[in-house]
């Protein structure tokens, strides 16, 4: 049968790859991002008990009423700004559906679209589905990650339809500071450039700094969409719950694609999820969690050969390898997983033309014992 790719140059990621290689090897797998712990029995239990009291059908398009008024009351209180819970906010199948739905509602042809690399793997192929333009900007590891926001403004141009931004940010643990929002409101400013802000780690930030949510600046929150996960914030990455937050003129047209992408989600969770939010101590306490984590992992590793700065946000650390080896990451990467028993992600696969900076990501989402572990593996190498 003849056909032509859609993506003839996508294979299977690079989770998938080092997941699966450290499952062959039964390395330590501080690649993929999930926790190795369980969610809270509390949330399982209230997901029961939805499931027991009858939601067990569709729920309504954009999601369960309660949940989306649980999630506005939630922004107001953390971010003084209100999205209105029957026309602002949709609940999404994880906020990789989010994502993919909000650049098939709005990239068209042509469109170019700025991304920030390292990205995350699915922006790109997103856009390129859709048949728009990726404009890539590198992040330097020598900068700290830090945006060139010079940078952006001569790749800005009056096919640039679209900017994707990520923080905290996933791979390198940087976040954006208010000063890297004001400098996006104005370039953006009487512009018709969408933001698609990518805030699936708001609630796992560190040393004393605030999330700068997009919807805190007026300027960007009348063009922006802010999606988030329910799967990150309550340890059950396999549920795939989250959510995306827009002004009402934008969020109409969202929805005529979602509903034939996947209409709703699983609506005994979504019930579940809405009665646990009433208590906000369930994500306000998400930092100071993850940071001790950070904290420990990285006290275990100060003597080691490898170099870090520590992660600012998400839970992800990258180490700096470069006194260990000059080998390419991903070889590295691979060669850690099947001799010395511990996985890890490159980030010369999320980089413009494979850049090798000769560091990689480790996830700290784990029980204390997993860091443990890791870290005497680590500190032998």
């Amino acid at each position: 049968m003849n056909f032509k790719s859609k993506l003839p140059n996508v294979g299977t990621t690079i989770f998938s790859v080092m997941s699966a290689l450290a499952t062959k090897h039964n390395a330590i797998n501080l690649s993929q991002g999930f926790p190795d712990f369980d969610s809270d029995q509390k949330l399982i239990d209230l997901v029961n008990r939805a499931m027991n009291s009858g939601y067990n059908h569709y729920a309504p398009m954009s999601g369960n009423l309660e949940l989306r008024e649980a999630i506005s009351k939630k922004i107001d209180s953390l971010y003084g700004t209100t999205y209105h819970p029957e026309n602002e906010i949709t609940v999404t199948a994880g906020a990789t559906q989010a994502i993919f739905t909000i650049i098939s509602t709005y990239i068209k042809p042509g469109d170019e679209v700025i991304i920030f690399k390292p990205a995350y793997d699915s922006y790109q192929p997103n856009v390129e589905l859709n048949g728009g333009v990726v404009v890539p900007i590198q992040l330097q590891a020598s900068n700290d990650f830090k945006v060139d926001w010079h940078e952006v403004k001569e790749k800005i141009n009056n096919q640039t339809k679209m900017i994707i931004i990520n923080t905290p940010h996933n791979p390198t643990g940087t976040v954006f500071s208010k000063d890297d929002m004001l400098q996006l409101e104005n370039l953006t400013k009487n512009t018709n450039i969408m933001v698609l802000s990518d805030e699936v780690y708001e609630h796992m930030i560190y040393d004393h700094e605030s999330h700068q949510s997009a919807c805190l600046f007026p300027g960007l929150k009348a063009r922006s969409f802010v999606v988030a996960s329910f799967c990150k914030t309550f340890h059950n990455t396999g549920w795939r719950i989250g959510y995306c937050c827009a002004p009402k003129e934008l969020m109409q047209e969202f929805v005529k694609v979602h509903q034939f992408n996947v209409f709703c989600i699983h609506h005994p969770t979504q019930k579940g999820i809405a009665d646990y939010m009433q208590e906000p101590k369930y994500y306000l306490e998400l930092s100071g969690f993850y940071q001790k984590k950070r904290n420990l992992f990285l006290n275990l590793i100060k003597d080691s050969k490898f170099k870090f700065t520590a992660s600012k946000g998400t839970y992800f650390q990258v180490l700096d390898y470069s006194g260990i080896t000059q080998e390419y990451d991903v070889d590295f990467a691979k060669r850690l997983t099947m001799e010395s028993g511990i996985a890890s992600i490159p980030l010369s696969v999320f980089n413009s033309n494979n850049l090798d900076n000769k560091v990689l990501r480790f996830c700290f989402a784990k029980k204390d014992d997993t860091l443990k572990r890791a870290a005497d593996v680590l500190n032998s190498i």
